[in-house]
């Protein structure tokens, strides 16, 4: 299963914050798939890729630009930390582990994906996401699930972290 997780801004800011995003809002989206012929979980998680760069560089002390190939190698060594201390996903109660594919920017959004394995179904599915809680507390985490061709969405405002589904 892959894991995508996205974060987006278009809300203004009125808070006084300690970044430099210029964002409207703040948003971050994260996409569950269950895919039952290769019996994975798939998660991409989609953000402002200026407001991951910030937050990566804050919690490592450490200078990155994302919008080169030279930084590639440090976010590939730093994203997967980061996503996993906020985001976790349990299959009907049982927690997975979730394994970094890798990131890519595309415009001003940076997608980071991850799968769980040896995953044929699921009942339920709960959620913990706190992404870019440490960033802003003006942050939104949009979180859809899709099993079977059904999906179900929520809507996270801070400081919410937990969501589950049923299917």
């Amino acid at each position: 299963m892959v894991y995508t997780c996205w974060a987006t801004t278009s809300l203004q800011n009125t808070k006084t914050t300690d970044h430099t995003s210029s964002h409207p809002f703040y948003i971050a989206v994260t996409e569950i798939n269950l895919n039952t012929s290769d019996k994975t979980l798939e998660v991409s998680c989609k953000m402002f890729a200026d407001d991951l760069e910030q937050i990566i560089e804050k919690n490592n002390h450490t200078q990155l630009d994302i919008t080169t190939d030279k930084d590639k190698t440090k976010f590939d060594s730093y994203i997967p930390g980061y996503v996993k201390n906020h985001l976790s996903v349990s299959v009907d109660g049982k927690l997975m582990a979730l394994s970094y594919l890798g990131f890519e920017k595309e415009k001003e959004s940076a997608y980071c994906y991850f799968q769980a394995e040896n995953i044929s179904s699921l009942k339920k599915i709960d959620i913990h996401t706190s992404l870019l809680h440490d960033f802003t507390s003006d942050q939104i985490n949009i979180i859809h699930v899709t099993v079977n061709g059904k999906r179900q969405s929520t809507k996270l405002d801070y400081p919410n972290t937990n969501a589950s589904f049923n299917f």
